[in-house]
């Protein structure tokens, strides 16, 4: 715990705002003036990188000058240095001149991405970004060349958020790859992407992406401010952005969305939304996020609308079931006997005869027990974590039966409440549902139905309350926009979705023209009449 609380502890810098990248290495006693001697700034680098197996200083020759090339081993791609930069300087004849780095950079280097480094911690800064930095005796600037290496895990699917049609790449952990994914798919001069520095140990990359002629100036200068205001140790996932940057209240409900898919983000782009991808992450936040997102799949948009439209409305029940069914076996078991039919009130009651729990203790029993194996089976080998959910869950419960703690048709509801949990297409949305579902059980255990429909009528005024960065959570619905309803609970055919959502106010409301149904040709093919 000491590790984390080291890394995520907030420190205030002397003006009580986001600390600069001098402040930041200040703190680090990194020296900030760069020398035009080269010994000079090459023993101030073995200072500070001592101990470090992977730093190289290496002397070159540079238009017949001295010269010495830094960087760390690990994070620089070898042929690159050595074809591109190495040979590339050896092969220039010696009396070659130049006046400062950028000449230099055109003069020797015309294909290699660089920077200018006017300082040490930018020198520092760069050599940490994997790059090759070329300090030259007698200048009192740096030439920072871009030859990291390049991402070492492929692009897959992603594990999380499977579909059965549509793009299967999924987001890496590299940032430029990420924002690759996207551009691909965006060939737009208007999607702009900002990056941002943040965690004072780690010092990670954050990229804010938009289309500048959609999305809204004043939900953008949120998203800003917010991101600005990160003063943290060290940023290790896009998870811990999400905790600086939500709103301030208390609630299970997840409200920024997250997703490995670049098609879904794409999407959420083209809506008016802004995406946060954080470099060594391969979830991307989208906000602000709405209750309707974590019911929307991207694969809902590349099929017929009839079999999405029903998909979705299964969903939604899928959500209702998973949170109430629990509470409504309970309830009616406990309370109201009269609700059942006469044949299965017998048929239940049959069952729970040698059962020594009341219901409510029974129903925790099994619930406790499917979270036991489902955590243990995310967290073991995936060649055997998954037959071990299965098969305990089987051995359990039929054990639990014969043994007569439970009854066969609690295990029923147990079973069927578990598979509604996995229909939502967002991982962390089912979260709050199997949290909730636990206090809405224990308050069906104390006053039935009654208390089933009081939690309803407090978690509806709670969804109303929420707020995205601004955006009621429950927009459309609450409050109630006609003109946005066309894919909230069904989806309309792609050619009638023409406007975008207006509750998040883009610059272009207008998403595409009048574009007409398809319609059989007036004349038969071939001449037949």
């Amino acid at each position: 715990m000491s590790l984390f609380s080291s890394l995520f502890s907030r420190k205030k810098n002397k003006n009580n705002g986001k600390p600069t990248e001098e402040e930041l290495f200040e703190q680090q006693d990194v020296p900030k003036q760069y020398y035009n001697q080269v010994e000079k700034n090459k023993k101030l680098l073995e200072e500070l990188f001592k101990g470090t197996f992977d730093f190289k200083c290496e002397l070159i020759k540079i238009g017949g000058q001295k010269a010495y090339i830094t960087y760390l081993s690990t994070m620089t791609d070898k042929n690159e240095l050595s074809n591109r930069v190495i040979q590339s300087a050896t092969n220039h004849p010696n009396d070659s001149s130049f006046s400062n780095m950028i000449e230099m950079r055109e003069l020797y280097f015309p294909s290699i991405d660089y920077k200018v480094a006017e300082n040490f911690h930018r020198v520092v800064w760069g050599i940490l970004n994997g790059e090759a930095i070329i300090m030259v005796d007698g200048y009192s600037e740096a030439l920072s060349l871009g030859i990291g290496l390049p991402e070492q895990r492929a692009i897959s699917e992603p594990s999380t958020q499977t579909i059965i049609r549509g793009p299967k790449d999924g987001f890496v952990e590299g940032l430029p790859v990420n924002l690759l994914l996207v551009r691909k798919r965006l060939k737009n001069p208007r999607l702009k992407f900002e990056i941002f520095q943040m965690g004072r140990d780690s010092k990670t990359n954050v990229a804010l992406g938009y289309i500048n002629d959609i999305a809204n100036e004043d939900l953008l200068r949120e998203v800003r401010k917010r991101l600005n205001q990160i003063d943290v140790g060290a940023l290790l996932d896009s998870g811990n952005v999400e905790e600086f940057i939500v709103d301030k209240t208390l609630t299970p409900f997840p409200l920024v969305y997250n997703t490995e898919r670049p098609d879904s983000i794409c999407g959420h782009l083209l809506e008016g939304k802004m995406a946060i991808f954080v470099d060594g992450s391969p979830f991307v936040l989208t906000v602000p996020t709405l209750f309707i997102d974590f019911f929307q799949a991207t694969e809902d948009y590349y099929q017929p609308f009839i079999m999405p439209s029903f998909i979705r409305i299964v969903r939604y029940s899928s959500f209702m079931i998973a949170l109430l069914f629990p509470s409504l076996y309970v309830a009616i078991s406990t309370f109201h006997h009269e609700l059942m039919p006469t044949q299965l009130l017998i048929s239940v009651q049959a069952q729970r005869e040698g059962v020594p729990f009341p219901a409510v203790i029974e129903i925790m029993i099994m619930e406790l027990s499917f979270e036991v194996l489902r955590e243990a089976g995310v967290r073991m080998p995936r060649v055997v974590g998954q037959t071990v959910s299965i098969v305990g869950a089987l051995v359990i419960g039929q054990a639990a039966a014969e043994a007569g703690l439970v009854s066969n048709v609690l295990i029923i509801v147990v079973a069927f409440t578990a598979i509604a949990s996995f229909v939502s297409p967002i991982y962390s949305f089912s979260i709050a549902t199997r949290l909730l579902r636990f206090v809405v059980i224990f308050i069906a255990a104390f006053i039935g139905l009654y208390g089933v429909l009081l939690f309803l009528i407090v978690m509806v005024i709670h969804l109303v309350s929420l707020r995205s960065f601004g955006i009621p959570y429950l927009a459309p619905v609450a409050p109630f926009q006609p003109r946005n309803q066309d894919d909230v609970f069904v989806r309309v055919p792609i050619w009638l979705n023409k406007n975008r959502p207006s509750y998040l106010y883009p610059k272009s409301p207008v998403r595409s023209e009048e574009n007409n149904q398809p319609s059989p040709p007036d004349q038969p093919l071939g001449g037949q009449k």
